[in-house]
């Protein structure tokens, strides 16, 4: 093992890591505002990666171009998911937790059902874009162009919210509702539509991953499944409810796959994942940057 090698293999940990950080900080999102685990996190990215395939098949709309759709479809589609479900599974008077989790499981259950009826089990791949199958190298290490363009949105991306949420008014009121959502109601803040936008804004995030990440990986029902694992992992490893602990965790968790893929066999890189994960679970059971 040459140190071009590892140097090599660190640049690609660090760019799949910033997309995990960007798929990440959707779900930290949902759940730092309202305290609610959306279990069909892996399927809003399967919906996001199809919706920027059928727009490249049936509208030759390329995926870089097609990524601000993805995220507005997304974001859409986040905030009806809110207002017909989660806002009734909200007002259970009992068991309210498990009521949640029933219900944003019960939705991943059906979406990846419809999936596979409307569209068939069958593996699917964009097969050329402006950035699909290219290069380059900067200082001899050579990097993959979609994971690069996607490093960068992410990065974009998370610059953009972390300036909505502490300079824009909706971003202080979204902050308020999170603390105390009873309060808010006393100053006419109205919560529904804040949790509605709040589940609109973490969807179109997971749709710019899912918008990159349909460049350079197969789709298929079951593609959310393993991604959302990872997810759910960088969240409690960064901090649950911390934006920026997700975000953090993520590139945390490209580094450490990339370096157990050097260390064991590719097929058990996500050991190292879960080891460190089980590693900070012991010493900070809240997460990184999560508040004890």
């Amino acid at each position: 093992m040459t140190a071009a090698t590892i140097i090599q293999s660190l640049a690609s940990g660090l760019l799949m890591g910033l997309l995990y950080g960007l798929l990440a900080v959707g779900l930290a999102l949902i759940f730092g505002l309202m305290d609610v685990t959306n279990f069909a996190h892996g399927e809003f990215l399967m919906l996001a990666m199809y919706l920027t395939f059928f727009l490249f098949m049936f509208w030759a709309v390329d995926p870089l171009l097609s990524i601000p759709l993805v995220a507005a479809g997304m974001f859409v589609f986040g905030a009806v998911i809110y207002l017909v479900i989660i806002r009734f599974a909200m007002r259970a008077k009992a068991n309210i937790g498990m009521v949640q989790i029933f219900a944003t499981f019960g939705l991943a259950i059906l979406m990846r059902g419809l999936a596979q009826f409307f569209f068939t089990p069958d593996y699917r791949s964009i097969p050329a874009s402006m950035l699909g199958g290219k290069t380059i190298s900067i200082f001899g290490v050579f990097l993959p162009v979609a994971q690069l363009v996607g490093a960068l949105i992410s990065i974009a991306a998370f610059g953009a919210l972390y300036f909505f949420m502490k300079k824009t008014d909706f971003g202080r009121a979204l902050e308020a509702t999170r603390e105390d959502a009873g309060a808010v109601a006393l100053v006419g803040i109205d919560k529904n539509k804040v949790f509605a936008l709040g589940w609109g804004l973490g969807s179109a995030l997971i749709g710019l991953a899912g918008g990159v990440m349909a460049i350079f990986f197969y789709i298929y029902p079951d593609v959310g499944a393993s991604f959302a694992l990872i997810a759910y992992v960088t969240v409690a490893l960064g901090g649950f409810g911390s934006v920026f602990g997700a975000f953090a965790g993520g590139i945390i968790v490209g580094l450490v796959e990339a370096t157990t893929a050097m260390i064991l066999p590719p097929s058990l890189k996500s050991v190292g994942i879960y080891a460190v994960y089980l590693l900070v679970v012991f010493v900070r059971p809240r997460g990184l940057f999560g508040s004890i």
